[in-house]
């Protein structure tokens, strides 16, 4: 069995993969875990692919190395798919949640899928309830309803923490509100 449960958040620099795999990783911190958190990307400008990453575990982590096998894959913006291989690494075992709002077998062939994909179309939760399309924490709070890996209500009390002195409680809470949503919807 692995000691250590890896995440890999492919996205578009600007949409918030760093910002959530850190909230995941402060959350699983707080809750006595053992974390890692750490973004992959070079000069490039809002919209270029990126990555970022997150390790979680009961013991101490001593490997600083890339994730090459990930437990998890949450890809924040469908768009990537076709340019980036989003799937390299997984195993049957890994957990693909993907941001759309279409047909996933549209954005992932089955003949290239493997893993377990779920998907949610966070781009119109957060659309809808935050008015811009930030789908970070919206696929977190996806990420935390299918693994249970961290509390819920903890994640929700970093976000509180972080968010309110920096954007204000009532933005902070729609926030939550999108998230909660997005717990909810999550199967």
């Amino acid at each position: 069995m692995k000691d250590i449960y890896e995440i890999i958040f492919h996205a578009r620099a600007g949409q918030g993969a760093k910002s959530a795999a850190q909230f995941i990783a402060e959350t699983a911190l707080k809750e006595g875990k053992e974390m890692q958190a750490f973004p992959e990307y070079g000069p490039e400008r809002t919209g270029a692919p990126m990555r970022s990453f997150v390790r979680i575990s009961e013991r101490e982590i001593r490997s600083f190395e890339p994730i090459v096998h990930p437990d998890a894959i949450i890809i924040l913006d469908s768009s990537i798919v076709g340019s980036v291989d989003v799937l390299a690494g997984a195993t049957k075992d890994t957990l693909i949640i993907l941001n759309t709002g279409c047909n996933p077998k549209e954005c992932i062939p089955e003949k290239d899928l493997v893993g377990e994909l779920h998907t949610i179309d966070a781009t119109a939760i957060s659309v809808g309830i935050l008015g811009r399309n930030i789908p970070n924490l919206i696929m977190a709070a996806a990420w935390i309803k299918l693994t249970k890996k961290i509390k819920f209500e903890d994640f929700i009390g970093k976000v509180r923490e972080t968010f309110e002195p920096k954007i204000g409680k009532e933005k902070t809470e729609k926030n939550i509100q999108a998230m909660k949503k997005a717990y909810e919807e999550m199967k």
